[in-house]
């Protein structure tokens, strides 16, 4: 039996009894005339009998029809579910989840600190890790149904065939314009170019280029060239050292033309991406052979099977690296949190905002469940479930009403002793 409902009957029987005792005391003190203690037995008896009685339609009263009679203004709690359920709806959310209540709350446990204290010990970190691999094979196993795999599929296609690779390509290329920052790729090319220039063996291949393209387009001029492997060398450095210089005073000049050319070629490109039809059917067709290729569709499918494969293999091990390394790295946050004063109040100043944007609407949705839960609760139901939890207690009014009651009435028949 539930705890609730053998306290219930426990009180109830102790309540009832006192009753009946006082309703058999009452009998035995009229058997005696109620004369001398007898009547101070039979007042006390008889004031008890109505207040236990009193007492017993009230705690009734809020539940149900005392003996099953419609009394006006009883069968409180049933007649009352759809206001109590709207008022205990909105005293939790007004009262438990009010934004500032909750951010106060948040403050005062301190997640960062917290989160900390826990990750710093290694059983902690490994339990989570447990967890969390758990996680990654119970998923691996759900995409691996076949009526999952399907459904996937068709999303990914779906989604891939909607993908406006054009355009999302100009924005990409329109971000890294922004604020210059495509100069930095320029930048970057530049100065992997020049290093490659400045070895020995790039220079070599200039010059090697140079000299098969002399005895192509002059075979006969070449004949005359005393020393020719010399000559391909000096001209190669030469070029080489002309082009590095070149490179080097566009490094060194954030307003050099090449760079302005560069930002025009990015600028019509970016254009040509998002308003150009040819362009735009060209980057679709592209796009579209990529995904027809079988060949690259099979490597890509190999990757991700052998990925899965080694996943599941490690996953299933006692010792898995992928755990251990989980492991590792929640234990490596719990060490940088507790250096790191900074990083703990980012975290706690997000998760301050995080409540601050969502405590409203988890508030009203969360005050809404309970409210429609408690009216969807048959009658029966929602009385018993607030029975349970407060009628053993309600069950003491009734105790003390009888015992009060009985001393009101000694102290009755006392004062009607004095009067006369």
């Amino acid at each position: 039996m539930d705890t609730r409902q053998a306290a219930l009957t426990k009180n109830k029987t102790i309540a009832g009894a006192l009753l009946v005792g006082a309703a058999l005391l009452f009998i035995v003190a009229r058997l005696n005339h109620g004369t001398g203690a007898w009547g101070w037995v039979a007042a006390f008896a008889e004031a008890a009998m109505v207040g236990a009685l009193a007492d017993w339609f009230a705690v009734v009263a809020l539940f149900r029809h005392p003996l099953g009679l419609p009394i006006p203004h009883t069968a409180i709690v049933a007649e009352k579910k759809e206001s109590i359920a709207d008022n205990m709806g909105r005293f939790i959310q007004e009262k438990f989840l009010a934004t500032e209540v909750l951010v106060e709350r948040m403050r005062q446990f301190d997640p960062a600190r917290h989160l900390c204290n826990y990750l710093l010990s290694r059983d902690n970190a490994e339990g989570l890790a447990r967890g969390i691999t758990r996680v990654i094979s119970e998923s691996i196993e759900f995409l691996e149904d076949e009526r999952v795999s399907k459904v996937v599929s068709a999303a990914l296609g779906d989604r891939i065939d909607r993908f406006d690779a054009a355009t999302s390509a100009g924005n990409l290329l329109e971000s890294l314009r922004k604020e210059n920052r495509h100069q930095v790729v320029l930048d970057e090319l530049l100065r992997r170019l020049g290093g490659w220039l400045a070895t020995p063996e790039s220079q070599e291949k200039v010059a090697l280029a140079l000299d098969n393209w002399v005895d192509a387009e002059f075979p006969l001029l070449s004949k005359f060239i005393p020393n020719r492997p010399q000559f391909s060398r000096n001209a190669g450095e030469k070029i080489v050292r002309k082009v590095s210089g070149f490179l080097d005073a566009v490094n060194a000049d954030p307003g050099h033309e090449l760079r302005h050319e560069f930002d025009r070629v990015v600028g019509d490109f970016i254009l040509k991406l998002k308003e150009d039809e040819g362009m735009r059917a060209k980057v679709a067709e592209l796009k579209q052979e990529l995904v027809n290729n079988q060949q690259l569709a099979d490597y890509a499918k190999g990757l991700v099977s052998d990925l899965k494969n080694w996943m599941v293999q490690d996953l299933g091990q006692d010792h898995s690296s992928i755990q251990r390394k989980i492991a590792d790295a929640a234990v490596a946050l719990g060490n940088t949190l507790s250096r790191s004063g900074e990083l703990s109040d980012s975290i706690n100043e997000h998760l301050e905002g995080v409540v601050r944007r969502y405590a409203g609407d988890l508030r009203s949705g969360l005050a809404k469940h309970i409210s429609g839960t408690v009216k969807e609760w048959e009658n029966e139901e929602f009385i018993n479930e607030i029975e349970l939890s407060i009628g053993s207690d309600l069950q003491f009014i009734r105790m003390n009403g009888t015992l009060v009651g009985g001393m009101i009435g000694i102290l009755l028949h006392a004062a009607s002793l004095v009067i006369g």
